[in-house]
């Protein structure tokens, strides 16, 4: 079983092992929020209910960590749109594409990898944009931080605990298309 663990605001931060968040309750770090009620922690002495929801009692201070390379946050970095046509492309149909193609020595790094949406991927081949006569429309970077829209949410789904939906974003309203 799993537990969802708050920040000191009550927004989701992880979901972690009941076995963590009793180490973090017995070191006084969190308060549990919601118990399951049909789950017990049993010790030699004692009888606790398993926690369901717990929340952190002081801030919790993250490090600032690199942005990591990948699809995601490539998908991301772009604004989810072809680097070639800026047209938005919806996050299955999206491509990857090597600026410079492995081909001719491109790399797979931050400044080499773009989001093409298909037609233009298909017409750049494995050619540079020059070559192929297109303009790539930014050039891609190593980004220091991505943009707040892509934020990590956690959204509730059908499955998870019912006591977790008070703290967790609609599955729904953060996964169905916005229509314009």
């Amino acid at each position: 079983m799993e537990t969802l663990l708050l920040d000191q605001s009550y927004r989701p931060v992880a979901r972690v092992t009941w076995q963590k968040a009793m180490t973090l309750l017995f070191t006084g770090k969190i308060e549990i929020v919601d118990e399951y009620e049909d789950r017990d922690v049993r010790s030699v002495s004692v009888t606790f209910k398993m926690p369901s929801v717990v929340r952190f009692l002081r801030d919790v201070r993250r490090k600032k960590r690199v942005v990591k390379f990948s699809r995601e946050n490539v998908y991301a970095r772009d604004k989810g749109k072809c680097q070639y046509c800026m047209k938005p492309v919806p996050r299955p149909k999206a491509t990857y594409d090597h600026v410079v193609p492995k081909s001719k020595g491109g790399r797979t790094t931050w400044d080499n990898i773009v989001i093409a949406c298909m037609p233009c991927n298909q017409e750049k081949k494995a050619l540079t944009p020059s070559q192929a006569g297109m303009q790539l429309r930014t050039k891609p970077v190593r980004p220091k931080s991505l943009p707040n829209v892509f934020t990590f949410t956690m959204a509730w789904q059908p499955g998870m605990p019912l006591s977790w939906k008070d703290f967790m974003a609609s599955y729904t309203y953060w996964n169905s298309e916005i229509e314009e």
